[in-house]
């Protein structure tokens, strides 16, 4: 890791049947998060709708980083994707290449149906976007989210 920035981390966990406590992904994005000292801004879960992902992600925005979980498959429910794809100012197409190469390496090729992206907003905002398996999560923030996080920010902000 480069730098270290003094960062906050909004988590929102995109789910028709989690809740807070039930909510195992998002509880692994903030103990690995707060295990690398970022703090955390807020977590949230909202349901697999488009305005309740757009009302999540906007109660975020003080959030220096936004990590979203769920709804990032194939399936007519999963519609993260295209709930936030009008706030894509900068997308980072490594991240989800990787991503998918590394799931692939784990769970074969059903790597292919998972649509995880991370971009910038037009407001700077640095998003990931993973799907909703808690081992998915782990691996997103251990191979790839923590060892780049502050590089990523360091070189928005230039």
């Amino acid at each position: 890791m480069s730098e270290k920035l003094n960062l906050t981390i909004g988590i929102l966990t995109i789910s028709d049947t989690r809740n807070l406590l039930t909510d195992l992904s998002g509880q692994k994005i903030a103990e690995i998060a707060e295990n690398a000292d970022l703090n955390i801004f807020d977590r949230l879960v909202k349901k697999d709708e488009p305005a309740e992902i757009r009302a999540g992600f906007d109660a975020l925005l003080g959030a220096d980083v936004i990590i979203t979980n769920g709804g990032t498959g194939i399936a007519k429910r999963d519609v993260t994707f295209e709930a936030l794809q009008p706030l894509i100012a900068q997308e980072i197409f490594g991240f989800g290449e990787l991503f998918r190469l590394l799931s692939f390496q784990e769970i074969g090729t059903h790597a292919i149906a998972s649509r995880a992206l991370a971009f910038f907003t037009a407001t700077d905002k640095l998003v990931f976007v993973l799907p909703g398996s808690p081992n998915a999560c782990e691996l997103a923030m251990n191979k790839l989210i923590l060892p780049e996080i502050y590089h990523l920010i360091k070189e928005r902000r230039k």
